[in-house]
């Protein structure tokens, strides 16, 4: 056997911490999960490398790949404002734009309409008197003695970070680097500028996507510092590389100093890994389900890529309504998170209906059934009682559940009901159901698509339970179970490219474009781009860049994106940029308005340079599933327990079908397989199962 190759990749989880361990050179996957330790993160990843490591035979020093993190910390901390004390620092006049916002009610009918708190509040916002014209032209630098009585106000605010945005700094920023610099000097905090992290015009937008950023820069900065100095300690030969939202990866440093463009991390994670499936398996079209311990996601591949986004809305007050988040301007992965998780809790509203979620137990006390103190009856609890897990052989048996204590938990909700136990926890499962395959349903309209006939792919540690349900709701033909589904998020970093999304905002109308001025914009976004995948370790030759533009009709107040191809230069004349905006256009509205001048408002460049191709390890060809066992579980409320066939995942072989009702389990997850179900064992390992229902009416995948 030739050298190994180790890749290390961590993925920490609202709930569970993953952690997957490949042999580039032979495919070799090893795998573990242990539970996240949210007030030290950096415990529940010791643990788990170590176990991880012990479990593979590998000593720190046979990794010298990057080691690749994907994280929820950002987006967590933003949720529940455990965020660093930051300041923010603006242009005289305009201190309230945080609390203003852009002025749109998400829900005009709502009397007591609520907003999250901004991440930095008013008593720690600072103006200073400066001025950028709209043109770019500076009318007014800060005075010394404007600088050292904010620099003096800060220190006094006892502040560990700062935001600086000012009025059209997206033009330039050249007030904003002289203040920047200034309290860097004098204060030795870390400091973010809006012209760096989000250079786009519109104001609010810049002005949140910037505190946010310096409001996490205290939580992910010392995280780092530690997490590397103890890879350091132990031997490790890799570098870090995190995780984007937008499913590239970057050096440690720079994610240091754009902690924003974490916020979906772990998902977009999710997404690559479902997208390597889709190319492999050669579907045109595939529905990522990634249902974790805290929330699930859904996520359209089409044409092997998920589609992207130019904002992201985190924080939400309510999680279905848009408008009532902190509307970050980030590339991320375009998905829908749904508040239904393993941990998700159940209860009775005021009218006496269920509810699930979007409250979760987390791993802190998380679901009842752990013995950890919780009291509520959590999505796990009912798939104990419903037989579909097993509580002995929960992560293996190294950590067995309660079953007696899930019982308990669920008739607090039954009694209120006044139904059965077995009855409410088929209940908690069907609603979680239904609430996963709505919120899917709805997202795949926004972007256009109709999902019904769309394989799914099911991941996470509660996917592969309630994938072939939701499914179902969805009138989907097939699912695919792929090996290691509990910790695929975190497999996808190790076949994530390295990756930047970069945007500079200069409005022209497109009939009268400078092409000079133009190409200094994207002359200084290749720069950065590429500075930033050379300090991932990318060879400059391998560093491609695509290019695209926010294009509107002149009037307007929205653009669309306009991707127009690849190059060392702008690849489109104006006349290609103009024909595919009337052709997206078209296809989002149905008309083009003719007539009608164009603008080019945000110019766009995405540097990449793609993961490097490995070959999973094949399975041995099967010689018939033989379960391993029976036990008895409950698949419709109201129906008696069905005896159920349960067969062990090591044991199935490339080749082997069986039928469904049946169980397949496996330490990190248990595959349930619904009644009206057929599954054949892939090449790969994969499980794919295919609906008697739909192959009868004629529907293909």
């Amino acid at each position: 056997m030739g050298e190994r190759d180790w890749r290390l990749a961590v993925d920490i989880g609202g709930t569970f911490t993953d952690l997957v361990l490949l042999d580039a050179s032979t495919g070799t996957v090893v795998v573990d999960k242990t539970l996240t330790t949210p007030s030290a993160p950096l415990d529940g990843v010791r643990r788990g490398v170590g176990q991880l490591l012990a479990k593979a035979n590998v000593r720190p020093s046979d990794i010298t790949a990057p080691i690749v993190h994907a994280t929820t910390l950002i987006t967590n901390a933003l949720i529940e404002g455990k965020t660093g004390r930051a300041g923010l620092v603006t242009t005289d006049g305009f201190g309230d734009t945080l609390l203003i916002r852009d002025e749109h009610r998400y829900d005009m009918y709502d009397l007591q309409i609520e907003f999250p708190a901004p991440p930095i509040p008013r008593d720690r916002t600072f103006e200073i008197s400066e001025r950028v014209s709209a043109q770019g032209a500076v009318v007014e630098v800060p005075g010394s003695g404007a600088l050292d009585a904010l620099v003096a106000e800060l220190a006094a605010a006892n502040l560990e970070s700062v935001a600086v945005c000012f009025l059209n700094s997206y033009v330039n920023a050249a007030n904003e680097r002289v203040v920047a610099d200034h309290i860097r000097s004098e204060l030795g905090i870390p400091v973010c500028i809006s012209g760096e992290v989000s250079p786009q015009i519109r104001e609010y937008p810049r002005m949140i996507t910037t505190a946010c950023n310096a409001a996490t820069m205290p939580v992910i900065g010392p995280y780092l510092d530690e997490l590397q100095k103890w890879l350091s300690a132990e031997g490790f030969g890799g570098s870090v590389l995190m995780m984007l939202s937008n499913g590239g990866v970057v050096s440690a440093d720079d994610a240091a100093r754009f902690p924003i463009r974490l916020v979906e991390s772990g998902p977009a994670a999710g997404a690559l890994a479902g997208s390597w499936f889709a190319k492999r398996m050669d579907l045109e079209r595939l529905m990522c389900f990634d249902m974790g311990g805290t929330t699930a996601k859904a996520c359209l591949i089409e044409h092997g890529q998920p589609e992207l986004t130019n904002t992201f809305e985190v924080a939400r007050i309510y999680r279905f309504k848009k408008g009532s988040g902190f509307p970050v301007s980030v590339p991320s992965v375009d998905l829908v998170e749904i508040g239904a998780g393993g941990g998700s809790l159940a209860r009775v509203d005021q009218f006496g209906l269920l509810k699930v979620g979007p409250e979760s137990g987390g791993a802190d006390p998380g679901p009842a059934s752990y013995g950890r103190g919780g009291t509520e009856p959590a999505v796990t609890d009912a798939d104990v009682l419903l037989g579909l897990l097993d509580p002995a052989g929960f992560l293996g048996g190294d950590m067995p559940l309660d079953a007696g204590l899930a019982e308990s938990a669920a008739r607090h909700v039954a009694d209120a009901l006044d139904l059965d136990v077995i009855d409410t926890a088929s209940g908690i499962h069907e609603v979680v159901n239904q609430n996963m395959a709505a919120a899917a349903r709805m997202h795949a309209v926004e972007m256009g698509v109709d999902l019904r006939g769309i394989p799914v792919i099911a991941f996470g540690g509660a996917g592969p339970v309630h994938a072939c349900g939701v499914a179902e709701l969805l009138e989907s033909p097939q699912v695919v179970f792929p090996v290691n589904a509990s910790v695929l998020s975190a497999f996808g970093t190790l076949v994530s490219p390295v990756r930047i999304d970069l945007a500079r905002s200069m409005v022209r109308d497109l009939a009268s474009i400078d092409e000079a001025e133009r190409d200094a914009v994207l002359d200084e976004l290749r720069t950065e781009g590429r500075r930033v995948l050379l300090a991932a370790g990318v060879d400059a030759d391998a560093v491609r860049f695509r290019y695209g533009a926010d294009v509107r009709y002149t009037g307007q107040g929205n653009e669309v994106t306009i991707w127009v191809g690849e190059g060392d230069s702008w690849p489109a004349t104006s006349d290609e940029l103009r024909e595919g905006f009337e052709r997206e256009y078209r296809r989002i509205y149905g008309l083009t308005i003719p007539d009608v001048g164009l603008q080019a408002v945000t110019w766009r460049i995405s540097a990449v340079s793609e993961a490097a191709e490995f070959e999973p390890g094949a399975v041995a060809a099967g010689t018939g599933a033989v379960p391993k066992g029976r036990r008895p579980v409950w698949f419709t409320r109201g129906e008696p327990a069905q005896q159920v066939d349960v067969y062990q995942r090591s044991s199935l072989g490339a080749g082997d079908t069986f039928r469904g009702p049946a169980i397949v389990e496996e330490r990190e997850t248990t595959v349930v397989i619904r009644p009206g179900w057929d599954v054949e064992v892939a090449t790969d390992g994969s499980l794919v199962a295919s609906r008697q229902a739909a192959m009868s009416t004629g529907a293909t995948s």
